[in-house]
């Protein structure tokens, strides 16, 4: 048993099935591991560990999900389940829940309520920032792989280069930070281009500490639209589906990650550095819903604390039909829209160039 400190504390569901089976089917998996970092979007359960308000392990969240409420903030599987599953990987576990033998095959560092900033989202209780995260990436690098390469340092770094990362973070740091005028002053020291480039500019050093400990190919998503989220459309007056205001504020960070992991893959040798040009692609879904089989994307489908802005209240049954709703509640996605994302990522090169499916052949 190992102890590890950290803060003090001891498109599309049936492409994805398909090729999730054929690569079973064949035997070996399209890359050694899968490693899971960022926020809400992608937390599996890290946060039920953790001191904090920011949980999802109970239902009716996981009510679509093989495994139940795992902590997923959904009703069923995420982006990087689907990623997973084109791979022909196991899901990779919470990072803070193994405690005898970290797989091989990879783990999710992804902590709800946190974000880029060390600061974001702590009002809230414990979570794991990036550079947190990546404290326990650089444990399970330099203390729990080599038990399965042991001697063999050459195989572990060839193990971690082929291997996929998968990013989403930044929209706390906005949403629990730049925006939350009562708990943080962020938005008086900068100004809306001032932080994006403040948030872009601790990203970089936070991908070279990957590059470093071993990491190779890695996908970032930009921020989705989260002026058009339920906990941003019923509290702010705006015309139109969604406050475009609160859009243009991510827009300055998204429209300079491209630059950004272009700078990183021409300097850091042998990597690649892949933007998940996911934005557009969130805003189109929840703008023209019937081209993505969806017929809600302004409300929440679970009944939610604060009028339908909040976290989906505990034991109460969702809405009938979860999966022709954008929004699970009143911030996170349903399994249709986490498909459409990953989907897309996986097949189409305007989302992911290159996308997934060539990336894990580089």
């Amino acid at each position: 048993m190992e102890n590890i400190k950290v803060m003090g504390f001891t498109l599309f569901v049936f492409s994805v099935g398909l090729l999730h089976f054929i690569s079973l089917a064949c035997g070996a998996p399209l890359a050694p591991a899968l490693f899971v970092f960022g926020d809400s979007l992608f937390d599996s359960g890290n946060n039920n560990l953790l001191p904090t308000v920011s949980k999802a392990n109970f239902k009716p969240y996981g009510v679509d999900f093989v495994r139940g409420d795992t902590g997923r903030f959904s009703n069923g599987r995420l982006v990087p389940d689907f990623i997973a599953e084109f791979l022909g990987l196991p899901y990779p576990p919470p990072s803070i829940s193994i405690r005898i033998s970290t797989p091989v095959t990879g783990l999710n560092y992804a902590s709800a309520s946190c974000g880029i900033l060390p600061e974001t989202g702590q009002f809230l209780g414990k979570c794991l920032s990036l550079d947190d995260q990546i404290d326990l990436f650089q444990h399970t690098v330099k203390s729990s792989l080599p038990k399965h390469f042991k001697g063999r340092p050459k195989e572990q770094s060839e193990h971690l280069s082929k291997s996929i990362f998968v990013v989403c973070i930044g929209s706390n740091d906005y949403m629990s930070n730049y925006l939350k005028l009562n708990a943080y002053d962020t938005s008086k020291l900068y100004s809306p281009q001032a932080f994006a480039q403040h948030l872009l500019d601790k990203l970089s050093a936070q991908f070279r500490r990957l590059h470093s400990l071993g990491a190779r190919k890695v996908v970032m998503y930009e921020i989705g639209p989260i002026g058009c989220t339920p906990s941003m459309t019923r509290k702010k007056k705006h015309s139109g589906k969604c406050v475009e205001e609160s859009n243009q504020l991510v827009a300055y960070f998204n429209d300079d990650l491209l630059g950004m992991l272009q700078n990183l893959t021409s300097t850091l040798p042998n990597s690649i550095f892949v933007r998940g040009h996911a934005h557009w692609l969130g805003y189109d879904a929840i703008i023209n819903p019937s081209k993505y089989g969806l017929l809600d994307t302004s409300n929440p489908c679970c009944k939610t604390w604060a009028n339908g802005t909040s976290a989906c209240i505990p034991e109460l049954k969702p809405c009938p039909n979860p999966n022709q709703h954008y929004f699970f509640d009143g911030y996170h996605l349903t399994e249709t829209a986490y498909s459409v994302l990953a989907g897309a990522c996986i097949n189409d090169r305007s989302v992911c160039s290159p996308t997934l499916r060539e990336l894990v052949q580089m």
